[in-house]
């Protein structure tokens, strides 16, 4: 099942690059190797800055989040060889579209009884 999850969020990124100007993926491989470092970097850093940008978060109200995660799609695109983005609203608007169509394609995945 992550195996699938990885597959269609890399498929996902390669939809996403293909509408979004300034958004670049060179092939399947580096859109696998991208979600792969986006998922490391959510799993490990984005709960340090979260915790670290906490009373900013409160004011906004949790927009701030959304600044949290170009970041990090910024950041996996510096680290990952043929993955670019060109700005920080491509970057923005990058991945609010790759969050909506994740949670939309993954709720509508049937689970697994087990």
């Amino acid at each position: 099942m992550l195996l699938l999850h990885w597959v269609l969020s890399a498929l996902l990124l390669l939809l996403i690059a293909s509408v979004l100007p300034g958004l670049h993926v060179a092939s399947f491989g580096v859109a696998l190797g991208a979600i792969l470092v986006m998922s490391l970097l959510n799993m490990l850093v984005r709960p340090i800055l979260l915790l670290l940008t906490l009373p900013i978060n409160l004011l906004t109200l949790g927009l701030f989040s959304f600044i949290i995660n170009a970041c990090l799609f910024a950041v996996a695109a510096w680290l990952v060889p043929g993955f670019v983005v060109h700005s920080f609203l491509t970057a923005l608007i990058g991945s609010i579209l790759l969050a909506i169509l994740s949670g939309v394609v993954f709720n509508l995945m049937p689970v697994p009884e087990g």
